[in-house]
């Protein structure tokens, strides 16, 4: 049994997951059931299962063939070997997203259903009302990247922070906490220092203005 969790941290996992595949006019949103939010945070973490464990298949084919197709001289092991070893750790990652995938409805089940579903929805429809505004900020403040190179579940967790610091009112610490622990439970192992920091310097180019 999952503890309680806060609804506005399970409605920020819920519209981190569920942006991508909630289309349409942003104020028709408000027809949006919490089961259609859940369905599509639960699709994207199946598709990016599925993405991952392609890409684990094919570094073991990869190390299999390194083995087996080269002569067996010790750098060609080593090679094969790591691949073999990011193979299972990229399985692991899948095996995790499917267990998240698994568990959600039920977080969001004992959760306060109506609180989740109402700010899910208001991160969703903030964001897709003012994404130029938000990409806008974000370009400025992500000095040598662009944000449409970054991993689109990163851009997706900047998006949100964003939107709840200038829009939601949310206090910039919070927003940037939040942020992070998003980062840290489907970003890869630097993706919450990166995102931490262009937060910081997003807050500080704030005050300066």
């Amino acid at each position: 049994m999952h503890p309680r969790q806060q609804p506005r941290r399970i409605s920020r996992e819920l519209a981190l997951l569920s942006l991508s595949q909630i289309k349409g006019n942003p104020e028709k949103l408000e027809q949006v059931d919490l089961s259609e939010l859940t369905l599509a945070a639960i699709r994207t973490l199946t598709s990016e299962v599925q993405d991952t464990l392609e890409t684990a298949s094919a570094e073991v084919k990869r190390g299999h063939n390194q083995l087996f197709q080269s002569e067996t001289r010790a750098t060609t092991v080593e090679s094969a070997k790591t691949m073999i070893e990011d193979a299972l750790t990229l399985t692991q990652t899948a095996i995790n997203r499917l267990a998240s995938a698994v568990e959600f409805p039920e977080i969001v089940q004992l959760a306060t259903q109506h609180e989740v579903r109402q700010y899910a929805i208001e991160l969703i429809a903030t964001v897709a009302r003012r994404r130029n505004d938000i990409d806008q900020q974000l370009e400025v403040v992500l000095k040598d990247w662009q944000l449409k190179r970054l991993a689109k579940i990163d851009q997706d967790i900047l998006r949100l922070a964003v939107a709840e610091i200038l829009f939601l009112d949310i206090p910039e610490k919070v927003a940037i906490n939040e942020a992070v622990e998003l980062a840290k439970r489907y970003s890869d192992d630097d993706g919450y220092r990166f995102i931490n920091g262009v937060l910081r310097r997003f807050t500080d180019q704030m005050k300066q203005k």
